[in-house]
């Protein structure tokens, strides 16, 4: 009988989330910051895209045609009727990737991106997406692709092996998969807990499995317990997808663009030494251990002139996503927790305050009096891009069309959270993405929507859905009893939300 899953897990769904790093708007800054040219993304694809909440948000928020596909039928159909709502051209589908990437009607694309796939497929399926990679990727195009790396998860290997190896023999498929994850890691709590010798030289493991303990069962199900998880190197990912014309561009991770915040000095000052581009990420992966890449490859790359490069840097704008007296100075890279300093962060933050976009040359024009270079901007807006506090903002004539579709997707998604915590994001027109948005907040929006002014009716309306599902809110992890609390706890929140949070998605225009 033939397998449509091909090993992968499909009795559980993949959780529902956002990543950030597919949206196209992104590649800009990283590979102007590297003086790479970038191309302007008309068509782009998703291979593999899960329940379908990235492409289909990146599809309504940008002007760019859309495909893509998953194999999984259920999580296909969900991610047709979002972006069918919206009213996008999306085309998805619920093909395996061999019958997808042979279809004769695709275009050729600007952009294609998969998101931790990679990991997790056999290498039949790696040869069928370098080949469409090769084939249907355009020349300048960009690959952004995503995946589990060495030497970060070399200590984990055995384990993730022993997990899999204890849901094969000692469980039942009749159990279901979120019996036997659970059965597999009390297992290996156990066995760990006789402090074996694998344990002592592996003490991150143990921590490890404490903390998957406590994630998300759709999200350990895809992560761990497939057939086929393959960590791999830089180096061989290099000489995968040399095979479809493609080189290393650019880490799509901001803050690797900051080496302060990840090598020591000395370590810079070694890797300097490494002539070649691909040996030099590679020994990067070991001076950080990395263990998760996000990568920018590229069909053909071409170097700007300085002169132009310096325009290109200074007419991209920027927005303040987060409160502004919420923004630490603070950025976590590869050596822990640095400090941002404040003579320079604190006056751009000043003045990207108001949330209104602004470019990086007018950042740098206000910034002369304060002793503020280009560079230091530079530097400010990847790192805190990569913290998540501002984000690229889309020209305006693509912010004004895409309007109307994000307003579709938003209102379909609110409505989902009357019931449900499983999608806490919104798309934003103004940054060709999503900003994080929690139930209680997207219940309030929709309140608004349906004509209540003010938080105490917002908190009213959110209360009648809770109460009518059973539901109770929490604090300090104990459930709120009575609903005079309840209600006094959604008022204060609804208040906040108002204040701080509210003026921020009227920028984005969210709300």
């Amino acid at each position: 009988m033939n397998d449509w899953t091909a090993g992968y897990v499909a009795d559980i769904g993949y959780t529902y989330g956002y990543y950030t790093e597919l949206n196209p708007q992104r590649l800009k800054l990283p590979f102007l910051s590297s003086g790479l040219a970038f191309p302007e993304v008309e068509t782009a694809c998703e291979l593999g895209f899960g329940q379908g909440l990235s492409v289909s948000i990146h599809a309504a928020a940008s002007a760019t045609t859309w495909y893509g596909t998953d194999f999984n039928p259920s999580q296909a159909g969900f991610a047709q009727e979002i972006a069918a709502i919206s009213g996008t051209n999306a085309k998805l589908f619920d093909q395996s990737f061999s019958d997808f990437c042979a279809r004769s009607d695709l275009p050729d694309f600007d952009y294609i991106g998969l998101h931790g796939i990679w990991s997790w497929i056999s290498d039949e399926n790696r040869n069928v997406i370098t080949d469409f990679l090769r084939r249907k990727l355009k020349v300048g195009g960009v690959l952004y692709i995503s995946y589990n790396t060495q030497p970060g998860w070399a200590s984990m290997l055995p384990m993730r092996e022993l997990l899999n190896q204890h849901t094969d023999v000692m469980g039942a498929s009749g159990q279901g998969i979120v019996n036997r994850i659970d059965a597999a890691l009390d297992f290996a709590d156990r066995m760990l807990a006789t402090n074996p010798i694998y344990a002592q030289v592996n003490p991150q493991v143990v921590d490890r499995i404490k903390k998957m303990k406590d994630q998300n069962r759709n999200y350990l199900a895809h992560e761990y317990f497939n057939r086929d998880w393959h960590p791999m190197s830089f180096a061989r990912m290099s000489d995968w997808l040399s095979a479809a014309k493609l080189n290393f561009a650019c880490s799509a991770h901001y803050t690797d663009h900051v080496d302060a915040v990840n090598l020591s000095n000395e370590q810079q000052a070694f890797m300097k030494e490494i002539p070649d581009a691909i040996f030099r990420e590679t020994v990067r992966d070991f001076m950080c251990n990395t263990q998760f890449r996000r990568d920018y490859w590229i069909k053909g790359a071409r170097y700007l002139e300085n002169f132009q490069r310096g325009d290109l840097l200074r007419a991209q704008r920027v927005v303040l996503v987060n409160e502004r007296n919420a923004v630490e100075l603070k950025v976590n890279g590869s050596r822990g927790a640095a400090t941002l300093n404040e003579e320079v962060y604190t006056p751009i933050l000043d003045l990207l305050a108001n949330h209104k976009p602004h470019s990086l040359g007018q950042i740098e024009e206000a910034m002369k009096t304060k002793g503020v270079v280009f560079a230091q901007v530079l530097q400010a807006a990847l790192i805190l891009i990569g913290k998540g506090d501002i984000t690229l903002v889309q020209d305006d004539a693509v912010i004004s069309k895409a309007k109307r579709s994000t307003d579709k997707l938003n209102v379909y998604l609110m409505n989902k959270c009357r019931s449900s915590n499983d999608m806490a994001y919104l798309a934003s027109p103004v940054t060709g993405g999503a900003l994080p948005i929690n139930r209680f907040q997207q219940l309030f929006l929709l309140a608004r929507l349906q004509g209540k002014k003010e938080p105490q009716e917002w908190a009213k309306f959110t209360w009648q859905h809770l109460e009518a599902l059973n539901q109770r809110l929490t604090k300090e992890g104990v459930a709120i009893a009575s609903i005079e609390e309840n209600l006094a706890e959604l008022t204060t929140q609804a208040i906040e939300f108002s204040e701080k949070r509210l003026p921020i998605l009227k920028a984005l225009q969210i709300a």
